[in-house]
């Protein structure tokens, strides 16, 4: 026989479900129709299941003093769904938590008060060229940029998928090669349905038509032949990383811009999407989105830097194995790399430290840097030692940090968490570019020492997608801004 407290608890779920159950085809709906990416207090509810929905809910009660409970924001939901809106992230967690508890009512009905938030885009999308892309590269990012480009396929997507260029392969390599984006040992199966027609090298995913071309070069491939125009090259070959090698792609025949999935040479701007992406311009050809450690330390580095002052540093990677390891011990040109990945730990050289300076100049020769790498597949950690031009305390620096991931210019690229049990597996799947771990952080008046994980991976492919955006002129607000 249940008890009283059993039933209540039962009843208060089963609400929950049901609330999340008939949020999840509103949600979809404007992200595919709209360009709407739907969230709660940061946590993606694009294609979440009823159980992330639920879970996403309860996150907020870590940030504020209140609840914000599933039938408080259905209402928030279900007005968005009959907004005319143009593409945006928008926070309906903070929305209605601030209309509900905050005093953002103010004699407004729910869709009133959206109105007047999301009055810079409550005017339907504008008309705009879809972007072509093309992978260069099938890898590790490949794969993930290819799934996040499928995921926005659709009615209002601005950015379409059209080829990837891979070298000649054997017969069955366009069923390896589907194989290997359709399963993914450490970020789990892909969300639909991929097929492939062999006869037209193509691989069919959730609609998106991806054209697969066998080229050994940039030179031999004219894009125009398969209707593809004006596009952006995304090199994740790691082959060329100067202006003349990554000039190649535009010799070719329907190219008109390239990004680089790695740190650039010469005078290539290095990007870090939420730092300085501002300084691309319409007129710049060949632009590089840095590494995905420089992506996950700047954002925290800048926002330390603008408040606190950074008079020097030191930032230590501990970061997973990646296949230019061996996975047992083999000759390898670079020290101690021959030695077994996911055997060792192996101490190696970083230079994101060096190149947080390209994105943030102003702590140019101010920080050093090493690496560990280390017998784990995905999701690293930099731990950054620091000495500060002003004092603090921990829960000084760490409520700072809490803002930055809530309501600065960089929620997207800085996440926080308050967990004193997380580990890495827990951030397989992160779409930040860093997380601060504030039960890390040590602080000794002027001296700080902050843990911030990030997955090698996704999170970093992500900020390319972000900076993808950027170079094609597309423009996607996060609301509320603050």
């Amino acid at each position: 026989m249940t008890s009283h407290l059993e039933e209540k608890y039962q009843t208060s779920w089963q609400e929950r479900q049901t609330f999340a159950e008939n949020m999840q085809p509103m949600i979809g709906q404007l992200f595919r129709n709209k360009g709407i990416e739907i969230s709660v207090y940061g946590r993606p509810l694009v294609n979440a299941s009823a159980i992330d929905i639920i879970k996403a809910h309860k996150s907020v009660a870590l940030h504020e003093e209140s609840k914000l409970r599933l039938r408080e924001s259905f209402p928030f939901v279900e007005a968005l769904s009959k907004m005319q809106l143009s593409p945006a992230r928008i926070d309906v967690g903070k929305l209605a938590y601030r209309y509900l508890f905050c005093g953002g009512a103010n004699g407004l009905s729910i869709e009133q008060y959206l109105e007047k938030e999301l009055a810079d885009i409550a005017k339907g999308a504008e008309e705009q060229q879809v972007q072509d892309v093309v992978l260069y590269g099938f890898g590790r990012i490949g794969r993930l940029l290819a799934r996040l480009l499928i995921e926005r396929a659709g009615p209002s997507a601005k950015m379409n998928l059209r080829a990837i260029v891979i070298r000649p392969g054997k017969e069955d390599d366009l069923e390896k090669r589907a194989s290997l984006l359709r399963r993914d040992s450490v970020h789990g199966a892909f969300n639909g349905s991929i097929t492939i027609d062999k006869e037209n090298n193509v691989i069919k995913a959730n609609g998106a038509f991806i054209k697969v071309i066998y080229a050994k070069s940039p030179a031999e491939i004219d894009y125009t032949e398969y209707g593809i125009n004006n596009a952006l090259v995304v090199d994740n070959t790691g082959i060329w990383s100067d202006r003349e090698g990554l000039g190649q792609h535009l010799q070719s025949k329907g190219v008109s811009k390239v990004l680089l999935t790695a740190p650039a040479k010469d005078d290539i701007k290095n990007i870090v999407y939420g730092v300085n992406h501002d300084m691309i311009l319409p007129e710049d050809r060949i632009v590089s989105a840095a590494s995905c450690t420089t992506n996950a330390i700047t954002p925290v580095l800048k926002a330390v830097n603008d408040k606190f002052g950074i008079r020097n540093g030191h930032v230590e990677t501990i970061h997973s194995y990646t296949n230019d390891q061996n996975l047992i011990d083999n000759y390898h040109k670079a020290p101690r790399r021959g030695r077994s990945a996911p055997l060792n730990m192996v101490i190696s050289t970083t230079g994101a430290a060096k190149a947080v300076s390209k994105a943030l100049p102003e702590l140019k020769g101010l920080l050093t840097g090493n690496a560990i790498r280390v017998p784990t597949p995905n999701v690293s950690m930099a731990i950054m030692n620091l000495n500060l031009k002003e004092a603090t305390d921990k829960e000084g620096l760490n409520d700072y940090l809490r803002y930055i991931s809530l309501a600065s210019d960089m929620q997207n690229q800085v996440d926080y968490t308050a967990s004193s049990e997380i580990v890495s597996t827990d951030l397989v799947g992160s779409r930040y570019a860093g997380v601060v771990d504030s039960q890390a952080t040590i602080v000794d008046e002027d001296r700080a020492v902050l843990y911030v994980w990030y997955d090698n991976e996704f999170g970093y492919s992500c900020q390319v997608v972000r900076v993808m955006h950027e170079m094609a002129g597309i423009y996607v607000p996060t609301l509320p801004m603050k």
